[in-house]
């Protein structure tokens, strides 16, 4: 199911291990809505971010898919193979129980990561029933969001900070 991984390198065994799982429609960023979601396209993001990563000295594994079963499906596989997971759920933030189910039936945390501000657009997409199962929020940074989830979770993990409360 993880597309792109740089699980397979050994060397990756003792860092923080990072899964992002991004929801429908993500892999159109570039040509959706460039307005709202940037110019960056969805492989250029995750180049981006893998690269962050490893500075950080973290490991990433991303996947998206347009399908939500995958997803839970996903999250569900993770609890034991990462440390924690930053998600983008898109569309499935406003309606999706059932993810928001596997978010909880998890032990890892998750943090919610938006590209754009979902309290400053239309009102069905100010609702998020996923952020409540969740560590935390980030909102309307645009991609930057990815990269304070990377930063945060190194930061909170590697103190062995297991309430990933606020900096310290």
């Amino acid at each position: 199911m993880i597309i792109w991984s740089m699980a397979i390198d050994n060397r990756w065994d003792d860092k923080v291990r990072l899964l992002l799982i991004n929801g429908p429609n993500l892999n159109l960023l570039g040509s959706r809505e460039p307005g709202i979601y940037g110019a960056t396209t969805y492989d250029s993001l995750v180049s981006e971010l893998y690269s962050h990563a490893k500075k950080s000295g973290a490991m990433l594994d991303c996947f998206q898919s347009n399908h939500e079963g995958r997803i839970i499906d996903c999250l569900h596989n993770a609890d034991k193979a990462f440390d924690a997971v930053i998600l983008n759920p898109g569309a499935l933030t406003h309606y999706s129980y059932a993810l928001r189910d596997a978010i909880q039936s998890i032990s890892i945390p998750v943090l919610e990561v938006h590209i754009s501000n979902i309290y400053n657009r239309e009102s069905f997409r100010q609702i998020s029933v996923t952020a409540p199962a969740c560590i935390g929020q980030i909102t309307g940074l645009g991609t930057l969001g990815y990269f304070l989830a990377i930063d945060y979770f190194v930061h909170m993990l590697t103190k062995g900070n297991t309430t990933m409360g606020v900096f310290d």
